[in-house]
């Protein structure tokens, strides 16, 4: 989307006129018109469909059908929605399900690797990673007797990882890669080929981390050759608080890796109830237990809202509000101290830009409550100094973005996030 932006408001709202995508806001709880949401992205809107569809399932499938609804509804959920997933990410049926958290899902898919890669013992992931993906590794570490090591590819910048410092880490004796596709702090996006040819050159095999991906940017798994990734679905695509993860394994590598945690959803034939495990075939094996079943149910709505206008034009107008959002933040922030900490290339970048300040924390409290402001305006706060802002292209404005910059302006110049203090909330 190249626009050649202007500071009026009429700009954006014309822009939001003539925005193809603009039906699909209406198709989203919105509760009131002056909160702004654009947390960056630690949890999506709520899809209209999914309080009918839960209110359904409660009464019907749980209330009347009872027992009954496994075999109606639930047993195969798993699977209908990994291969929905799949058409996000660019997989194929039978090589993405939804199980278990983000978390379990990467301890599964990493400990198969590397009990795959037998004699390696380097595991790579880079300063940017979420916290959880290497407390994971480390994990197993501990687990396989400390007789692994972990590097991590540096930044430069803080905005970008080094890739070439990324790649002198990755050699022959390199079992797996793990990283995120898109940073949540700054949002660095990788390129996916660059990467997993690289690491394939050597002989190690590559798991991504989805969570702040999917749903927003272009992941092409098949294109390039991708082995093996995670995800969540709370964020863009809009699954619900904690709702359940997803995993996918390339078709030629399933029958190849074994999931390190054999439960009863992952046996050839649960009910049968054999003492003895029989793994399953293709994707289902790395199932686990039984899943939160409303919550499973919960995710359908989000991932149907994303297939129809295609990943494509979401990524547009991402790139659009993503831009619009740099310009303005440019025009007026600048004199306040605010920098830039994203990626100022399009295609180096994910749906979320970090602005950052020393008074991040006070300015981001000041957004959110209200004060005398008609405006909330639900941004997120990372350490040390970032203030996140998410743009969801199925439900965020142009005229929000405006709104947003010119709020954050008044905030600064009348110094109103000095009436906040600087002690942390739990969530931030």
């Amino acid at each position: 989307m190249k626009i050649n932006f202007e500071t009026t408001p009429e700009f954006a709202r014309q822009i939001d006129k003539n925005d193809v995508l603009a039906k699909f806001r209406n198709q989203f709880y919105i509760d009131d018109d002056k909160t702004i949401y654009l947390d960056g992205n630690s949890l999506g809107r709520l899809p209209l469909k999914t309080k009918d569809l839960i209110a359904r399932a409660v009464q019907k499938q749980w209330g009347t059908d009872l027992i009954e609804s496994w075999n109606k509804n639930w047993y195969t959920k798993p699977e209908v929605l990994g291969n929905k997933i799949a058409q996000i990410i660019g997989a194929s049926d039978g090589e993405v399900i939804v199980s278990d958290s983000t978390s379990v899902n990467l301890y599964k898919l990493a400990k198969a690797a590397i009990n795959f890669q037998k004699g390696k013992t380097r595991i790579v992931s880079d300063v940017f990673n979420f916290p959880t993906d290497l407390y994971i590794l480390q994990g197993i570490i501990r687990e396989l007797g400390n007789n692994y090591e972990l590097v991590l590819a540096n930044s430069k910048d803080e905005i970008s990882i080094d890739l070439d410092d990324l790649k002198s880490k990755i050699n022959e004796n390199t079992a797996l890669v793990v990283l995120s596709m898109v940073a949540f702090k700054s949002a660095f996006l990788y390129d996916a080929n660059e990467i997993t040819v690289w690491a394939h050159q050597k002989g190690a095999l590559v798991l991504w981390d989805l969570s702040h991906a999917a749903g927003a940017v272009p992941v092409e798994l098949n294109k390039t050759n991708a082995d093996l990734a995670v995800g969540c679905t709370y964020k863009y695509l809009n699954g619900g608080p904690g709702s359940p993860a997803f995993l996918y394994v390339r078709k030629d590598l399933q029958d190849q890796l074994s999931s390190p945690i054999q439960g009863w959803f992952g046996e050839e034939n649960p009910f049968e109830f054999g003492l003895n495990y029989r793994s399953a075939s293709g994707i289902r094996k790395f199932l686990t237990g039984t899943p939160p079943v409303l919550n499973l149910l919960a995710i359908e709505p989000g991932l149907d809202l994303l297939i129809e206008p295609g990943i494509d034009n979401l990524y547009e107008k991402s790139k659009g509000l993503s831009e619009y959002f740099i310009f303005l933040t440019s025009e007026f922030l600048f004199e306040f101290g605010f920098e830039i900490g994203s990626p100022l290339d399009p295609a180096q970048r994910g749906s979320h830009i970090s602005i950052k300040h020393p008074e991040a924390y006070r300015i981001c409290q000041s957004l959110i409550h209200l004060g005398n402001a008609e405006l909330k305006i639900i941004p997120d706060f990372r350490e040390p100094d970032n203030i996140r802002f998410g743009f969801t292209p199925l439900y965020t404005t142009f005229t929000e973005i405006w709104k947003t910059v010119e709020r954050l302006g008044i905030i600064m110049k009348t110094h109103e996030y000095e009436l906040f203090g600087s002690e942390r909330n739990a969530v931030t």
